[in-house]
C-alpha cells in the first residue's frame, strides 16, 4: 500500500509498504480522508519523541474492509476512528478515564496511523458515520470530541456567558459547542479578522480583536462582571493572563490550549482573590464520539466552514509546511486519499 513514512525528524517520503496485519479485535480500514494536526507537526519536527519509521495521522475517516474478530461487518461501512489507545484494565480505564491510561498512547504516534491507504485499528474504536456527514470534513469530528470532552469537564451550561480566546480550528468548534450546549452570550477573541468573521457566522454573538483592551471589552459585554467561563485555546502565556482578567469572580477557566512554557508572568493574586476554578483536559473518551456525531448530524455543529484546504495525501510535506507557517486564512487542512 501507499503510505507517507516518517523515517526521522523532517524525513518524510511516500513509500510502498505491506498492508498492515489485522490482529484479533481489530478491523482494517481503508482510509479515505485524514486531518492534519499540530501534534503531527511536532512529531514530524522531532519535538515529540517516537519510534521510526512511523506513519503519522490520528484524525482518520474511512471504510471498514475486513476484520479479524467481531466488531463491524466489512462492506464499506463508513467510520471515524477514536485514536486514543488504552489498556482497559488499569485504575483509570476501570473508572472511565481511558484518556488518562498510563499505558496508553495515540494511533499515529505510538503505532502507525492514518497517513496511508489502510490502517488496522481496534474494532471497539470505530464509530459509524451517518449519510448526512461528508467524509471530506468528518476527520474534524475527532478534534471536536476533545472540545466536547473539555466543555463537559468545565460544565458549560444553559445561559452562561462564554469567552473563547483563540479562534483557530478548536476555537471555532468551541464557539459552536458552547451555543449547542445552551450558552447565552458567546464572545470570540482573535487578532485575525478572518477568524473573527467566521466565528460570527458560526454563532458567536460578539467578536473582539485580541490585544491589551480585550479583557476590558469582555467586561463591558458582560455587564462588568466578566465571563462565566473563559476557554483559552492558544496555549500562549499572555492569553492565559488575559483569561484570568476577563473571567468573573467565582468563574471557570478552561485551559484548552497546550503550552510547553515552564514559567511566565500571570496575575497570580487574582487566582486567589477571584476564587477561580482552573480546568484542563486531555484528548477525549469513547463516550464523546456518539454525542459529537449526533451534534454534527443535527447541524448543531458545522464542520465544512472550518476546512480551508484540501490536498492529496502525497502533498503531506507541503501541508506540514503550511501548518508551520501559520498563514492567516488557513484553518483545517484535509488530506484526500482517493
Amino acid at each position: 500500500m501507499k503510505a507517507m513514512v516518517l523515517r526521522g525528524p523532517n524525513d518524510l517520503a511516500l513509500d510502498d509498504i505491506a498492508r498492515p496485519q489485522v490482529p484479533a479485535g481489530h478491523v482494517l480500514v481503508r482510509i479515505t480522508h485524514s486531518g492534519l494536526c499540530g501534534t503531527d507537526l511536532k512529531i514530524y519536527k522531532g519535538a515529540i519523541p517516537t519510534q521510526y519509521p512511523l506513519i503519522m495521522g490520528h484524525e482518520m475517516v474511512g471504510e471498514v474492509v475486513s476484520e479479524a474478530n467481531g466488531g463491524i461487518r466489512p462492506g464499506g461501512v463508513r467510520v471515524i476512528i477514536d485514536p486514543v489507545l488504552y489498556c482497559g484494565t488499569c485504575f483509570h480505564c476501570r473508572i472511565g478515564q481511558t484518556n488518562l491510561c498510563p499505558a496508553g498512547g495515540l494511533i499515529g504516534r505510538e503505532t502507525n496511523g492514518g497517513f496511508a491507504e489502510y490502517a488496522a485499528v481496534p474494532g471497539a474504536q470505530v464509530f459509524r458515520l451517518p449519510d448526512s456527514i461528508d467524509s471530506a470534513s468528518a476527520p474534524l469530528i475527532q478534534v471536536a470530541t476533545t472540545c466536547l470532552h473539555a466543555q463537559r469537564l468545565a460544565s458549560v451550561s444553559q445561559g452562561e456567558s462564554v469567552a473563547v480566546i483563540g479562534l483557530g480550528v478548536s476555537g471555532q468548534l468551541h464557539v459552536q459547542l458552547a451555543k449547542a450546549r445552551g450558552a447565552g452570550k458567546v464572545i470570540g477573541i482573535s487578532r485575525s479578522s478572518f477568524k473573527n468573521e467566521l466565528a460570527k457566522q458560526l454563532g458567536a454573538d460578539v467578536v473582539i480583536e485580541s490585544g491589551p483592551e480585550a479583557a476590558a471589552k469582555v467586561l463591558d459585554e458582560t455587564d462588568g462582571r466578566g465571563a462565566d467561563v473563559v476557554i483559552e485555546s492558544t496555549g500562549v502565556m499572555t492569553s492565559i493572563a488575559d483569561a484570568i482578567r476577563m473571567v468573573r469572580f467565582g468563574g471557570r477557566i478552561l485551559l484548552f490550549g497546550i503550552t510547553s512554557a515552564t514559567s511566565g508572568a500571570l496575575p497570580f493574586y487574582d487566582l486567589y482573590f477571584k476564587e477561580l476554578t482552573l480546568i484542563n483536559n486531555r484528548a477525549a473518551t469513547a463516550q464523546d464520539f456518539p454525542v459529537m456525531i449526533d451534534l454534527v448530524d443535527r447541524g448543531a455543529v458545522r464542520l465544512e466552514p472550518v476546512v480551508t484546504h484540501r490536498m492529496a495525501l502525497g502533498e503531506l510535506g507541503t501541508a506540514l509546511g503550511m501548518l508551520e507557517n501559520g498563514a492567516d486564512g488557513r484553518l483545517k487542512i484535509i488530506l484526500e486519499h482517493t
